[in-house]
């Protein structure tokens, strides 16, 4: 289904005149609570203040999904992080232009995520090593992939010490109750689900900064080519949201529920509080190193065969001009430090 950006719930009121002067763009999201920005700055008007009247998408599964969507021509921009890397390696010309969710800030960001187990698996919380053995539902080639292999090398274990199961993260809470697995890794906020609807259910870890986040507002290199206006308009746009959700969780939680098919209000509040812990438009070099060592760890652990420079699929120029123009889109959150501060011509060194 597609809302337009001009009726989005009756919030926002454009003039016929103003209608008739908006440009087009089509947009895609995934069931994760930190992709309610765009959602967020769709019904408050921020897309059209912009002279944008812009299209969202019904929620993806995964960022596997909305880049299928984004090749098919359904969309214009989505939010992905991890896979990604699977589709640049795969052909696909992606650039990221500014994150939708992650730290600009610093390297370790992964408040949103978290593993949650059954109380029949023998998994304790807090104990890694306990994963040994275990059935682990994981969405290959998704940031919560990274996360379960981030947190079996943190726990001394490889991927041949458990069984991971590929698992859409709705599908995960129903995998759990009827014993399926015995844990998954996700994001928010189908761990938060999991909690409620699951007796018994340990929450094992949740973030720990295992980590660096990957969620990038992604595009075809030859559409942002033709594109550069509509695109700093886009950005700032969600920037804007961004700073409303950072402002108002509660407020911005309700708008998830809208967003998320299923999502009660509680559990869209709860989720909120990790999430703005994350929400940071802007770019930097430790967005770079986090695009970096994702691959890296997937190369390592045999997942891909080969890489590819970091360097050739950010384009951080359009955020940069949007945090010129607009400082005080970002004034609530911390200042980049300085050695990770970056310009126009930045290339990233590992």
């Amino acid at each position: 289904m597609l809302l337009r950006g001009l009726v989005a719930l009756g919030l926002f009121f454009a003039s016929p005149a103003m209608a008739q002067n908006l440009v087009k763009l089509k947009a895609g999201m995934v069931t994760g609570i930190d992709q309610i920005g765009l959602p967020i700055a769709l019904e408050r008007g921020f897309f059209e203040k912009q002279g944008l009247d812009v299209e969202i998408a019904r929620p993806y599964a995964t960022g596997v999904d909305a880049l299928n969507a984004l090749q098919a021509g359904e969309s214009e921009i989505v939010q992905v992080g991890v896979p990604m890397i699977g589709a640049v390696l795969r052909g696909m010309d992606l650039v990221a232009l500014g994150n939708y969710s992650g730290s600009a800030t610093k390297l370790g960001s992964d408040a949103t995520m978290a593993l949650i187990a059954s109380e029949s698996s023998g998994i304790k919380k807090g104990d890694l090593a306990s994963l040994k053995g275990k059935k682990i539902a994981a969405s290959f080639g998704t940031i919560n992939h990274l996360y379960i292999l981030a947190l079996l090398e943190k726990a001394g274990l490889t991927p041949a010490d458990v069984t991971l199961v590929n698992t859409p993260p709705p599908d995960m809470t129903v995998a759990l109750l009827s014993k399926g697995i015995d844990a998954f890794s996700g994001w928010d906020p189908w761990p938060i689900v999991a909690m409620k609807d699951v007796p018994g259910a340990v929450e094992v870890i949740r973030g720990g900064d295992v980590i660096s986040y990957l969620g990038f507002n992604v595009a075809l290199r030859p559409w942002i080519e033709k594109n550069g206006d509509k695109i700093e308009k886009f950005l700032a746009a969600v920037s804007e949201a961004d700073k409303w959700m950072r402002a108002n969780p509660k407020q911005a939680a309700q708008v998830a529920t809208r967003w998320i098919p299923g999502l009660k209000a509680d559990v869209a509040e709860a989720a909120m509080q990790f999430n703005i812990q994350q929400n940071d438009r802007r770019l930097s070099a430790n967005n770079y190193r986090a695009l970096w060592s994702a691959e890296d760890r997937l190369n390592r652990l045999g997942f891909i065969k080969s890489t590819f420079d970091v360097n050739k699929h950010i384009e951080p120029k359009h955020i940069l001009a949007v945090i010129q123009k607009h400082p005080d889109l970002f004034s609530d959150l911390p200042p980049i430090p300085a050695e990770a501060a970056i310009g126009p011509g930045y290339v990233f060194k590992p």
